[in-house]
């Protein structure tokens, strides 16, 4: 079964940046969409940013001009620069991977922006 592995949260202070990454364990074809999730304790799961196959981005609004996502389609992964971090971003952070076939969770990484 495809598995997503992220990697790249930890702690960080405000005004700081961190890159997250999430690879896909297999080739994974005819990918639709690739984002990122966060999800703070007793909280819904919201969005963070997403992008298409096409390109297209969206993104939460407390985040833009913030974060940036990208992907490498020849290696199944998709990334999330965060810049300029506040305390409230502070939460677990998941990636998703949607294709014609299957969809995908990875197993979360922690985000820490504290001083």
């Amino acid at each position: 079964q495809v598995q997503l592995v992220e990697s790249g949260g930890g702690l960080v202070q405000p005004g700081g940046a961190l890159k997250l990454s999430c690879a896909a364990s297999e080739i994974i074809f005819s990918i639709d969409t690739m984002g990122w999730y966060r999800q703070a304790p007793g909280k819904e799961r919201e969005l963070v940013a997403t992008i298409t196959n096409g390109g297209s981005t969206n993104y939460e609004d407390s985040v833009k001009g913030r974060f940036t996502i990208a992907r490498d389609g020849a290696k199944n992964t998709v990334y999330l620069q965060m810049n300029n971090l506040k305390p409230e971003d502070t939460t677990v952070y998941y990636c998703y991977i949607k294709s014609r076939s299957l969809e995908r969770w990875g197993q979360g990484t922690l985000v820490t922006v504290s001083s």
